[in-house]
């Protein structure tokens, strides 16, 4: 759905006039490095900020090997292509509003069952939110990261567009999709129009430090990418009163866990079952302290409904559904669905075909075509969920469960 007047010629991503100031969230890798450099090559004044987002000590794991964004080792290396740019850098402690919004959060989606997703929640909350915060009292205008996405501008709606990144290898957009307007419009992504390899060469030709540091996949505050152990170094006693049943769909014991916490939708190994055919957690039941287990089949789920919902690309879903490529997580390549919102302004998603582990907690984020429409947080998955005529019916339209 692209208007005539489909501007991808955004004004604020021209040329920067009158020392536009920018900043710039630098982790120490190639991505924001490079995202600094060329906004400095096209004559913004950039700041460089890099944001410390917990205490190293508290977090446990891969202390002596600290590699993850926001590490003490992605502060020096921010610092040093500062120097080289010749831009100021700063540092900026967000651990308390970090631990408040994004930690506890990530814990307590565990307790409750589900599976978070922080870096979708750090984006809004810290990466934009606070970020924001620090460009206000700093006079900038806009931030910047290193993100592989675009963004347009439709003069028709009054609205920024978001857009997939050039390199669909490389597409950051799915992690962006609680990003409100107001954010979107205070925001540059130099790099939405690259690919990986591009940027690794202009980080090269730039003469960057960190031009061949390899890239870093793990949670930030989970250095050694061991959420369980994090879960239960950061509430031990919760955790170990946790150990409880698995069960069968129609109810029948089979084998105990050692916390529901530690599993998730679709696990197969460690349930420590003997069973004639492969079994996997099809559900997990906080209230109950127990895992509902199953062949693969029962996996496969044909809708979902989901919360705190996000669009970014109108203010709500057209009344008969919208037509769109829905993904559930966020290597999911995405399957052709129809969307709509109920009366409460919940999201439903009905697949053309089942889905397998639609998970509580993940994000399913909608797309037509290259454009991100909008997104939100999975509260449950559903078989029978017939298309309404009217919002009305969507009422006890299927079994729901989260």
């Amino acid at each position: 759905m692209q208007p005539a007047n489909y501007n991808t010629a955004c004004p604020k991503q021209g040329m920067a006039r009158k020392r536009t100031r920018v900043l710039v969230g630098m982790s120490g890798g190639v991505d924001s490095s490079v995202a600094a450099a060329l906004l400095v090559e096209q004559g913004y004044e950039v700041i460089g900020v890099t944001i410390k987002t917990y205490n190293y000590e508290d977090v446990g794991g891969n202390l002596g090997n600290e590699s993850s964004c926001c590490s003490l080792e992605g502060i020096n290396d921010a610092r040093r292509v500062c120097l080289l740019l010749g831009i100021p850098h700063l540092v900026v402690d967000f651990t308390e509003p970090f631990r408040e919004q994004i930690i506890e959060d990530f814990v307590e989606e565990y307790f409750r069952g589900r599976t978070p997703n922080p870096c979708v929640r750090c984006n809004r909350a810290i990466k934009w939110g606070e970020l924001l915060r620090k460009a206000d009292a700093l006079g900038a205008d806009y931030i910047a990261t290193g993100h592989y996405a675009r963004l347009v501008f439709d003069a028709e709606q009054g609205r920024y567009r978001l857009l997939r990144g050039r390199d669909p290898h490389k597409d950051q957009s799915y992690a962006l999709w609680m990003l409100p307007q107001q954010f979107l419009a205070r925001t540059l992504f130099p790099l939405g129009e690259l690919t990986k390899e591009q940027v690794r060469r202009e980080a090269q030709r730039l003469g960057l430090p960190i031009a061949h540091k390899p890239e870093s996949f793990e949670l930030c505050f989970v250095p050694d990418n061991d959420y369980r152990r994090f879960v239960r170094q950061f509430a031990p006693e919760r955790a170990e009163r946790l150990r409880g049943g698995v069960i069968l769909r129609d109810g029948r014991p089979i084998g105990r866990h050692e916390g529901y916490p530690f599993y998730t939708i679709g696990q197969r190994r460690g349930l420590g079952i003997s069973a004639p055919e492969p079994l996997y957690v099809l559900e997990i039941l906080p209230q109950e302290n127990a895992l509902v287990v199953g062949p693969e089949q029962q996996l496969y789920h044909r809708g979902l409904c989901a919360r705190e919902v996000n669009l970014i690309a109108f203010e709500a879903l057209p009344p008969e559904g919208l037509r769109c490529t829905a993904k559930i997580r966020y290597k999911d390549e995405g399957a052709p669905a129809t969307a709509w919102q109920d009366a409460e302004g919940r999201l439903w998603v009905l697949f053309d075909t089942p889905r397998r582990a639609i998970t509580p907690g993940q994000s399913v984020v909608l797309y037509e075509g290259e454009e991100l429409i909008g997104g939100g947080v999975i509260e449950s998955w559903c078989d029978e969920m017939p298309f309404p005529a009217v919002q009305e019916e969507l009422q006890g339209a299927c079994e729901v469960h989260s």
